[in-house]
């Protein structure tokens, strides 16, 4: 893979996969030389690039192929009946707010609910604050903060990137006794307004892992385009 000219690389190692633990992943981390222009940011998701705090990153495992970056043309999207249903659902019982990413101890409490009760964390220690900054506050790209609110209570939080033609969903975590109100759902369906309204092209949502219950819920988002062997190809 070429190495785009203003990342410079800071690690490159292999560990069990965190996806797929049967599989050994290599996953080259990267940094910026300096603040990313929005056109740069475009540039490395359009390559395949995912980031993590102020790292770029895109797989080079040795024997497997199963991630596969995943992006939404806005104007092109047709929502299922379910998304449809998670849309007005949200619409009539949700606050949305967009500022910017910042940590408090309801976050702090959502976030390690998040990853305990959806067993999203490889180990039992709780996220501090100087943590949770480092991976969803600290960013070399303009980052913003989509929060949902019920009733005045925080119970959603997405972290996405905006470039100069596409938005990045970059992590999103939510109040577990809330999932009736379909949160990771409607988080990408406001992300998707919200670049429909600055009229741009693309939202990505990281990567896809089809053996991953994790991750394979991003395939309901069609027509979707899936980056495989280098290459965008579209999925309808």
């Amino acid at each position: 893979m070429h190495q785009i000219e203003f990342l410079r690389l800071v690690a490159d190692f292999t560990e069990i996969c965190p996806y797929l633990p049967e599989q050994t992943s290599r996953m080259p981390l990267s940094v910026p030389s300096s603040p990313l222009e929005p056109e740069q940011l475009d540039q490395l998701l359009e390559a395949g690039y995912r980031r993590s705090g102020r790292f770029f990153y895109r797989t080079r495992c040795p024997q497997c192929v199963a991630c596969e970056p995943l992006r939404v043309e806005v104007e092109r999207f047709q929502p299922s009946r379910s998304q449809r249903r998670a849309q007005k659902l949200g619409d009539t019982r949700l606050q949305t707010r967009i500022g910017p990413p910042s940590v408090d101890p309801r976050r702090l409490d959502l976030f390690n609910r998040h990853r305990h009760e959806r067993h999203l964390s490889q180990s039992d220690t709780e996220v501090e604050e100087a943590d949770y900054r480092s991976f969803l506050g600290n960013s070399c790209a303009e980052s913003a903060e989509l929060s949902l609110w019920f009733e005045g209570l925080l119970i959603a939080v997405s972290i996405f990137d905006i470039g100069a033609n596409s938005l990045s969903a970059v992590y999103c975590y939510f109040d577990p006794d809330y999932s009736r109100l379909s949160l990771g759902t409607y988080a990408i369906m406001q992300q998707l307004a919200f670049a429909r309204l600055r009229k741009f092209r693309w939202l990505y949502l990281g990567m896809m892992v089809a053996e991953n219950a994790h991750l394979n819920y991003k395939l309901k988002y069609r027509p979707h385009e899936r980056r495989i062997a280098g290459q965008w190809t579209l999925f309808d």
